[in-house]
């Protein structure tokens, strides 16, 4: 089985710190043999999640954007790598805005319970956070990790790991520190090598 990859980078910044740490990610999963496909949220065109509770009666969202094609990718990923550098102690307004929309999928989950993802599904579907920040402080991803968590729940993700890189203004950036981009590509090849052989049944129930 052809294990399929998604990276998606919430940075408003091209090319910084935090996308670089998620290309390694990317590049040691391609390494390994995967599918890979990164999507930047920057120059898309979406509405955050308006809280008009249609999809609580629908199951489907009212807004059609270019989020729409975000997330049937999502849908059709076995690993989803979500990166975002800490702004203000949290995550970004691009990454944030995503996580809300998926709105949609809570409430299929929790209140019309037409989605429901088997322990199996979760197992072989894993989520990965990449998130850089120039404060050296060890607390300093502390207030992302709830809404990452939240994201990969809805979605029917395990929360798999973290790729996170601290003290970068210390190092001048991702390429002066001496082991994450290292460590970085290693995490794309072990998750694909985890995933790498595994059928593919049918444990999804919508």
């Amino acid at each position: 089985m052809t294990v399929n990859v998604l990276g998606i980078s919430g940075s408003p910044r091209r090319h910084g710190n935090t996308e670089t740490l998620l290309d390694a990610v990317l590049e040691g999963a391609r390494e390994a043999g995967a599918d890979v496909e990164k999507i930047v949220l920057r120059p898309l065109e979406y509405a955050s999640c308006q809280g008009c509770n249609a999809c609580h009666k629908t199951g489907v969202c009212v807004l059609k954007d270019d989020l729409t094609e975000v997330f049937e990718k999502i849908g059709d990923a076995d690993v989803i790598v979500l990166a975002s550098p800490i702004y203000s102690m949290g995550i970004t307004a691009e990454a944030k805005g995503l996580i809300d929309r998926a709105q949609y999928l809570w409430a299929r989950k929790f209140i019309k319970k037409n989605l429901y993802y088997t322990a199996e599904h979760i197992r072989r579907h894993k989520g990965i956070f990449v998130s850089t920040a120039g404060l050296g402080w060890e607390n300093v991803f502390d207030a992302a990790f709830p809404a990452i968590t939240a994201f990969f729940n809805t979605t029917g993700f395990e929360y798999w790991d973290n790729v996170i890189a601290n003290d970068l203004d210390r190092y001048g950036g991702i390429a002066g520190h001496p082991t994450a981009l290292t460590e970085a590509r290693e995490k794309g090849r072990d998750v694909v090598a985890r995933l790498s052989g595994l059928q593919d049944p049918e444990d999804v129930k919508t």
